[in-house]
């Protein structure tokens, strides 16, 4: 078991404790299924972003609550050559093929989650939804955004901003890896 894994599953039990809710009433606030959260209480796996997005909501905490390992002062610098924390996907849960780099570590009062993605050709992109905004910059390769009934290509240098309380999904387009900058901000409490 990874010490992240372990880390984010313990701070998730914490709160849920402190709430007095079981792992049964946290599933039907967020969504996720009750096998799901225990894997991730357990550290057995590190849920992908949507999954975590849906636990913190149903925690009513922000998404950084349960990511940040410690306080940094401003500014928040991440130089590309030592991204860190590599999250994995969850099979049953989410998307295969998505590695997140969280990019605001460190800064605890923070409104926005940025992260970089790394996203496989192969990628099982899955539909969410949720409160809040999402802003996304590609990078490199091309990424499908399908938002509602509507799919966009977009291409290196291109962004969409949109309310992510409509159904989205964002995928690697043609079967190629691409990379993104997202920045996802979520209301809390």
């Amino acid at each position: 078991m990874s010490q992240e894994k372990e880390k984010l599953g313990e701070r998730i039990a914490s709160f849920r404790n402190r709430l007095e809710m079981t792992v049964e009433e946290l599933a039907g606030k967020s969504g996720v299924s009750p096998s799901v959260i225990r894997a991730v209480e357990a550290g057995e796996v590190y849920p992908a972003l949507g999954v975590l997005v849906r636990i913190s909501r149903g925690l009513g905490q922000r998404l950084g609550t349960f990511m940040d390992d410690q306080y940094s002062p401003d500014p928040i610098v991440v130089r590309a050559g030592s991204r860190t924390q590599d999250v994995k996907s969850h099979q049953e849960s989410t998307a295969a093929g998505f590695k997140y780099f969280p990019l605001g570590q460190g800064k605890v009062d923070r409104h926005i989650d940025p992260f970089y993605i790394e996203i496989a050709g192969d990628s099982e992109a899955f539909v969410s939804s949720h409160e809040g905004e999402e802003f996304i910059i590609v990078v490199s390769g091309e990424i499908e955004l399908t938002y509602g009934e509507e799919k966009t290509i977009l291409k290196p240098g291109d962004s969409a901003y949109y309310n992510s309380v409509v159904k989205h999904r964002v995928a690697a387009a043609g079967g190629k890896p691409a990379t993104i900058y997202a920045a996802i901000f979520m209301p809390y409490n």
